[in-house]
């Protein structure tokens, strides 16, 4: 049985997230492989004009998000969908492969979309997690849902032709991604290297693996450093082109 993914996102402007609708994960939604629901938080608020926000106790600019709709959201939300809440906001852990792989293997998630200058403390008690997308500000946490979700969903089988497609990409493996190539094989006197026209797929993994190695160590030295090099590896690179 194919593995699916159920996604619920928590937000105030659930039209941002129409883009999810084309491309491959549109496809993989019309697949049945995952699914993706947005809720409006304001649709829970009590207040009589569906506010959400408010002014902060103690002073200070900008507005928070109220507890009272976000709570009665996450509770309605979790009769369907018994998965973790992550709350996207920048006390959390920064996003990277790693995090994206380990979400890649949960069944169901609920996703908390935070606005204005964050969410009333008393919603943490609700949140199973927190993540960043990066030490930078946005203007609210949809813009931080979308790359992230993509991220994740791209990794579940049958989304992507195959699992080569995302294997071999930048960070899955700590390595940045090899040169690609494709036709002409000779642009503006540039021609595309000779054993990539060979049709030697060993020969070819092996100078693919090089060159990610390579191209690492250059430009993400901090990568590099993590990654564990094996024989093979330290041979490649010994050798000369």
């Amino acid at each position: 049985m194919e593995r699916r993914l159920k996604i619920d996102i928590l937000t105030l402007f659930p039209e941002m997230f129409d883009l999810f609708n084309h491309s491959i994960i549109g496809r993989a939604i019309k697949n049945n492989i995952i699914e993706i629901d947005t809720h409006n938080i304001r649709d829970y608020s009590k207040d009589k004009h569906k506010k959400t926000d408010d002014y902060p106790y103690g002073g200070g600019a900008g507005m928070v998000m109220t507890a009272q709709p976000i709570v009665d959201c996450i509770k309605e939300i979790k009769e369907r969908n018994k998965g973790k809440v992550v709350f996207l906001g920048p006390k959390g852990k920064k996003f990277d492969q790693s995090i994206a792989k380990d979400m890649s293997e949960y069944k169901e998630f609920i996703v908390l979309c935070g606005h204005y200058e964050g969410i009333d403390e008393r919603v943490y008690k609700y949140i199973d997690e927190e993540i960043s997308l990066g030490d930078f500000v946005l203007t609210g946490g949809e813009m931080a849902c979308i790359p992230i979700i993509d991220s994740v969903c791209r990794m579940i089988p049958g989304v992507l032709a195959s699992s080569e497609s995302y294997t071999d990409e930048s960070f899955y493996s700590g390595l940045l991604e090899y040169p690609q190539y494709t036709r002409p094989e000779c642009f503006e006197g540039e021609k595309v290297p000779e054993v990539l026209l060979s049709g030697h797929h060993e020969k070819i993994r092996k100078w693919r693996r090089k060159k990610s190695i390579l191209i690492t160590k250059e430009k993400r030295r901090d990568l590099f450093e993590k990654v564990k090099l094996s024989k093979e590896d330290l041979k490649l690179l010994r050798e000369k082109d």
